[in-house]
């Protein structure tokens, strides 16, 4: 007999977080979190898969630590990860396919990322380099920093000088490094700069990396290029704010990238450089509607077409794009209503891990023209005996807020039950973001579609993955255009007799903002769940890691920060209105969203309605992703207190 679905899963799930994999071979490498319950953590471990195998399987490296970013040499005969060496991460290697690890060379201040040089016998790194911010940022002496205690003073230069999940940014800065296989390393940029992401040509001769922008001010992203030996640096392009994951072509003339054009637009798109015209203007691809995923491109061997995973619909596909025809409409290779924890792409086939409410993370693959596809995992077998989840796609005619209508879609979640049921809106983040559909962050959707409820997980105006025109409309009004599209989704499944008035409101980030606005201008919900939310909007400027410059772009066409509009547009202005029993989440080490966004929120709320049930809840050293990436306990306790309250106050 299937057993309903508990918070307590999640210590069960095994989570299929990156996939790597070489165009010039077969093997696969997949790194897999799981639940560290003794430390009330996560681990990842690394396996291997291969197209003759039926299933993965685990790599004994005789490394007990985490085990994460790995890159298979060229051959496919030696493995590199970065993985835990006492209190830092190092670089360690290891022979395929039954190898021990072994540390390569020994980074002080850890290491992030790595990338094998084209010849085999060398990687490229990207290491915390220490520096003094009481000299703002200056180099420490040749005997180096004294080590900074839990109490040493921050001082804030510039801006960012914090970041969510990393705190305190301006102790240290990232740099590249070759490290030799022998262990000797050479320091390839300097700079009062950090190095996001690297690539090296094809030839071996040349490296391309996307840096910050320098100054005091330096939250844009600019692409630069050097020699191998780290000299002759020079800056390629800065007409993108945001800009990620270089890869040179195979023929070493031309670089994608992916990015975005404008400060605080969170849609990115796929880029082209000329590798041999610094200063050149990006050029686009697919046209401004084609939204890409976070997964690096990929090139074709000739050197024409490149290969994504296409952020299309609240969904994800992987096509590819004409390199030489910036209009041309993606082709798709793979596609379905799903969203993709992990992509990768060996010599046959195309490798993916499945977000979806009703399967767990597995890896599936499929031939290079995206056919044969098949689950080729069994991580989480355990699913398999838990009620059956059904999810469907739904259409919705809402109104569009000049008057008219227009069609916007949702996801609608139900265990095997039929009939008017509670139902949960659950409101998602951004607003430029769409629903994410990954077990690890909602666990509480499977618990509730377990006792009976539906689940509706909506992407109204403003939700990325639609085209911009679609997304844009909603700057400057958030709450006032998008609510109404929740409330008229939510009258369509009333009217088809899917749920009754036993309706909620939850969401986080963005959605914690939706939903807190709803407190003050609806009284269609008997219940409601406020995340980690922004609800002042004035303060959140000022105290959040990006709202500095992030905030300015929601509210509307310019770069300055209009706070009488932000005082219109928060929640807190309005949250003493509310009729609703409301729960309050919040990490205590957000910079996103800053604790103070719930506090001020639960604090007015109250005061003003004493008799109203009210609960502020505070996670101690947890961001902004306390919800999916939190300590299990903390994962586990937010799931309980999510079902408790809507079970409590919806039935009332």
């Amino acid at each position: 007999m299937d057993q309903p679905f508990s918070p307590e899963d999640l210590l069960l799930h095994r989570r299929l977080s990156s996939l790597h994999a070489r165009p010039d071979a077969e093997a696969v490498l997949c790194t897999v979190r799981s639940t560290d319950t003794a430390h009330d953590g996560h681990g990842t471990r690394l396996w291997l898969w291969h197209p003759r195998q039926d299933r993965p399987v685990a790599l004994d490296l005789g490394h007990a630590g985490t085990q994460q970013g790995p890159a298979l040499a060229p051959g496919g005969t030696q493995l590199a990860f970065v993985g835990a060496a006492g209190s830092t991460q190092q670089v360690h290697l290891a022979a395929l396919p039954d190898g021990l690890a072994r540390q390569v060379g020994r980074f002080p201040q850890g290491v992030t990322q790595l990338r094998w040089w084209p010849d085999g016998q060398s990687l490229l790194v990207t290491a915390a380099v220490a520096v003094d911010p009481d000299a703002h940022g200056e180099r420490p002496p040749a005997g180096g920093l004294p080590p900074r205690g839990p109490h040493a003073p921050e001082v804030a230069w510039r801006l960012p000088y914090k970041n969510d999940g990393t705190g305190y940014l301006l102790a240290r800065e990232q740099h590249l490094f070759r490290l030799q296989l022998d262990g000797r390393a050479q320091q390839l940029t300097d700079g009062d700069f950090n190095v996001f992401g690297a690539d090296v040509a094809p030839d071996g001769r040349r490296i391309s990396y996307v840096r910050s922008s320098g100054g005091r001010f330096a939250h844009r992203s600019e692409v630069w290029t050097c020699r191998a030996d780290g000299s002759g640096h020079a800056l390629l392009c800065d007409g993108l704010a945001t800009a990620m994951e270089p890869v040179w072509s195979p023929d070493g003339t031309r670089l994608a990238v992916l990015g975005a054009r404008d400060e605080g637009d969170a849609r990115t798109g796929l880029w082209l450089l000329d590798a041999a015209a610094p200063g050149g203007a990006p050029r686009r691809l697919g046209g401004d509607d084609v939204e890409t995923a976070s997964f690096a491109p990929q090139w074709l061997h000739d050197g024409r077409v490149l290969r994504i995973v296409q952020a299309w619909h609240g969904r994800h596909r992987v096509v590819t794009l004409d390199a030489d025809d910036a209009g041309a409409a993606p082709r798709v290779l793979l596609a379905g209503d799903r969203q993709f924890g992990a992509h990768a792409a060996s010599a046959s086939h195309l490798l993916v891990s499945t977000d979806a409410p009703t399967r767990p993370s597995e890896l599936q693959a499929a031939r290079l023209d995206g056919s044969g596809e098949r689950t080729c995992s069994e991580f989480n077998a355990w699913w398999s005996q838990r009620t059956p989840i059904r999810c469907e796609a739904r259409t919705f005619d809402v109104p569009d807020g000049e008057g008219g209508t227009e069609a916007i879609e949702g996801w609608l979640l139900r265990g095997p039950h039929d009939g008017p049921a509670p139902l949960l809106d659950d409101a998602h983040g951004g607003p430029a973001a769409y629903a994410l559909l990954d077990y690890d962050t909602n666990v509480y959707w499977q618990v509730l579609c377990s006792l009976g409820w539906a689940v509706l997980v909506p992407n109204p105006v403003g939700s990325a993955s639609y085209g911009r025109g679609f997304c844009d409309r909603l700057r400057g009004r958030w709450g006032s255009l998008d609510l109404p599209q929740h409330l008229a989704a939510l009258d369509r499944l009333r009217a088809d007799g899917i749920c009754d008035d036993r309706l909620a409101l939850a969401g986080k980030s963005y959605g914690g903002f939706l939903t807190a606005w709803a407190l003050g201008h609806a009284d269609a919900f008997r219940a409601a769940v406020v995340m980690s939310p922004v609800g002042n909007l004035e303060t959140h400027f000022g105290t959040s890691d990006g709202g500095w410059y992030a905030d300015p772009y929601y509210l509307g066409p310019g770069q300055d920060f209009d706070r009488r509009e932000a005082r219109r547009l928060s929640p807190v202005q309005a949250i003493t209105q509310a009729r609703a029993p409301t729960l309050f989440l919040q990490g205590k080490a957000d910079e996103r969203t800053p604790q103070c966004q719930s506090e001020e929120l639960f604090a007015s709320l109250a005061r003003a309605r004493p008799q109203l049930p009210a609960e502020l809840v505070l996670y101690p050293g947890c961001d902004h992703h306390f919800l999916n990436a939190g300590p299990p306990s903390v994962r586990i306790d937010a799931a309980h207190r999510v079902v408790r309250w809507l079970q409590a106050h919806v039935h009332r």
